[in-house]
């Protein structure tokens, strides 16, 4: 089976009960709900929560939520891949075999559809273990500089100030939308970021991480200016 594991734990610190609040007129966490059930590529999508109203919230916009994910894979520190490798494990457990798996982002607003599928498509035929959305820095990254202990700046690599940006490699960061994989690659705990994953290239004005209360202030904005044009 392909199934959708969207991770909505309630403990959000630095925008409380983020994954819940009204984000342009629905819970964040519907945004991702949607996109997964509209792209047509899962046989579940589930929404992976320690937290009932979380659960009963993704249940309302069509999620299924077949467990209640343990505490001690639901606090500060755990990563992505042991959430995933759960919600895996539990249904293999149930007599459902997971072939693939794709971890979407409950706080990933500007996820659509088509994008999706199309990581579906990039990870079969490329017969990589990994496909996930990445975009290209705005910046080039090797002229970045750093602030230090005496108040002033350094480059982190002052060996390319007088290089031209053209002449720079470009760089591409996560966009922190979903990643597509195999259910053995996350068993096995594999990395995400390594040579077995392909990217699925997305432009910046579609990415955005929301972390703060300015994020989400900036995402807004983003989201209603993309929402007029496509109306």
């Amino acid at each position: 089976m392909r199934l959708a594991v969207i991770p909505a734990r309630g403990g959000s610190k630095r925008i409380p009960r983020k994954n819940i609040k009204l984000f342009c007129g629905k819970p964040m966490l519907a945004w991702s709900i949607e996109a997964a059930l509209q792209s047509g590529s899962f046989d579940q999508v589930i929404v992976s929560t320690d937290d009932q109203e979380i659960a009963a919230v993704a249940r309302q916009y069509g999620a299924t939520v077949p467990f209640i994910r343990p505490q001690q894979l639901a606090d500060d520190h755990t990563g992505t891949i042991p959430v995933i490798q759960h919600a895996i494990e539990w249904f293999n457990d149930e007599g459902h075999a997971v072939e693939l798996a794709c971890c979407l982002y409950a706080t990933a607003p500007f996820v659509q559809a088509e994008d999706i599928r199309r990581g579906l498509e990039v990870l079969l035929q490329t017969g990589s273990d990994y496909a996930f959305t990445v975009t290209s820095y705005a910046f080039p990254i090797q002229r970045a500089i750093r602030l230090t202990e005496a108040g002033r700046v350094a480059m982190f690599n002052p060996e390319h100030f007088n290089t031209r940006s053209q002449d720079l490699e470009e760089a591409f960061h996560d966009a922190g939308q979903f990643y597509w994989g195999c259910a053995s690659a996350w068993l096995r705990g594999d990395p995400i970021f390594g040579s077995g994953s392909a990217p699925i290239m997305l432009p910046r004005h579609r990415v955005q991480d929301i972390d703060t209360q300015e994020d989400w202030v900036r995402a807004e904005w983003l989201f209603k200016a993309m929402q007029a044009q496509l109306g």
